[in-house]
């Protein structure tokens, strides 16, 4: 999948959008509504998007400045990982709601401008403007399936699934590394139903492992929304199995992700 970097910028204001839609409509006290990240309430994960897409654009416009910041990190990481949404929490609401607004548009203004050339240095690997920008819609997808979960919404399925898609194909190696793990050789198929029934599909038709499903599920197993358990996927072949184990589309280390049967489908839970 080939998309250029102003098509992403577009899909990413759109993801914005999306989620500003769903926590703008919500009483301040709901933005207290707890979700299924463990100690996280809606607040929270507006407050860690907002915090990030403000790295981001530091990232983008000044090298130099990230660079000290993965520094401070690097020489506290957990004080830095548990204190980084302090700042957001001071913030009432309506407050954090327009301060996220002028952080995520800055970046996309900045991302818009870069040479598509342009290698940005991120919490893990560096990665293309292009890869950058997918990585910041993924963020906002999923963190927003977090507050859907938690406001009792639906999974947001639209055609910007095929960047979260491509990216979760992309980071196969990644899922393995942030484990500790060799990644194995060997090739897996992944062949998905987009949600207007079209087919998207990744990697060489004749081989044993394969992955199929809805492009939904798919996407919420990668970005560790959902148990593997609890989604229709069919998975197929010991690499499949291995993979969707432990899959992740996000820097970093390895997430808790969801129980087997936190969010049980019907026909997941006939199997």
């Amino acid at each position: 999948m080939a998309a250029d970097v102003i098509t992403l910028c577009a899909d990413l204001a759109a993801e914005h959008n999306a989620l500003d839609a769903v926590v703008a409509a919500l009483a301040p006290a709901a933005w207290a509504t707890p979700t299924p990240a463990v100690g996280w309430t809606v607040h929270d994960q507006v407050g860690h998007l907002a915090f990030f897409d403000e790295r981001a654009h530091t990232a983008a416009v000044d090298p130099g400045a990230f660079a000290a910041h993965l520094s401070a990190i690097a020489a506290d990481p957990a004080g830095w990982s548990a204190g980084h949404l302090d700042q957001a929490r001071a913030l009432d609401p309506a407050t954090l709601l327009r301060r996220w607004r002028r952080v995520r548009s800055r970046f996309i203004e900045a991302a818009a401008g870069l040479d598509p050339a342009t290698r940005v240095a991120w919490y893990g690997p560096s990665m293309s403007v292009a890869s950058f920008v997918t990585a910041r819609l993924m963020e906002t997808w999923c963190h927003g399936q977090d507050v859907r979960d938690a406001v009792g919404l639906p999974p947001a399925a639209g055609p910007r699934l095929r960047h979260i898609a491509h990216l979760g194909v992309r980071t196969r190696a990644n899922s393995y590394l942030a484990n500790g793990r060799e990644v194995p050789a060997g090739v897996t198929r992944v062949e998905l139903t987009a949600p207007d029934g079209s087919l998207w599909s990744w990697g060489e038709p004749g081989v044993t492992d394969r992955i199929a499903g809805s492009a939904l599920d798919f996407c919420l197993v990668v970005t560790q929304r959902r148990h593997r358990a609890d989604t229709d996927l069919v998975i197929t072949g010991p690499l499949a199995e291995e993979w969707m184990s432990l899959a992740q589309a996000f820097a970093g280390p390895p997430g808790d992700g969801r129980r087997a049967g936190q969010f049980p489908r019907a026909s997941a839970a006939a199997r």
